[in-house]
C-alpha cells in the first residue's frame, strides 16, 4: 500500500519514542497496529463486495444473454411450425377429394390378405 523501507520505519520509531517517551510507547504501538487491522480488514471487504458486485453483473449479463438466445431459437421453431402448417394447409386445400385415400382403401385389402391365409 505504502511504500515504507526499513530505514523510514527506524526514523518514524526514533521519533515517537522521543515524542510518547518509552512508557507510552508500546500501548500506542499496540493500538495502531489494532487500527492498521481494521482497515485491512475493512479494505478487504470492499474488495470482496465490489468483486461480487462485478461477478453479478457478468451473471447478469450471461443470463441476459442465454435468455436472448432461447427466445430467438424459440421464434425460430414457432416461425418454422408455423411455414409447416401453412404447407400442409395449402396442400390440403389443394388435394383432390377423389385421391384422399379412406379407411377401406386399407381394410380390404388386408382382410383379403388374411382370407387367402
Amino acid at each position: 500500500m505504502f511504500d515504507v523501507g526499513f530505514s523510514e520505519l527506524m526514523i518514524i520509531g526514533i521519533v515517537a519514542m522521543v515524542v510518547l517517551g518509552p512508557e507510552k510507547l508500546p500501548r500506542v504501538a499496540r493500538t495502531i497496529g489494532a487500527l492498521m487491522g481494521r482497515f485491512q480488514r475493512y479494505v478487504n471487504d470492499v474488495k470482496e463486495d465490489i468483486k461480487r458486485e462485478v461477478d453479478l453483473d457478468e451473471l447478469r449479463k450471461a443470463k441476459d444473454s442465454v435468455e436472448s438466445q432461447a427466445r430467438d431459437v424459440q421464434n425460430s421453431i414457432r416461425a418454422s411450425g408455423a411455414s409447416i402448417e401453412n404447407d400442409i394447409n395449402r396442400a390440403l386445400e389443394d388435394r383432390d377429394p377423389s385421391k384422399v385415400p379412406t379407411a377401406s382403401d386399407y381394410v380390404i385389402p388386408a382382410l383379403r390378405a388374411k382370407k387367402d391365409e
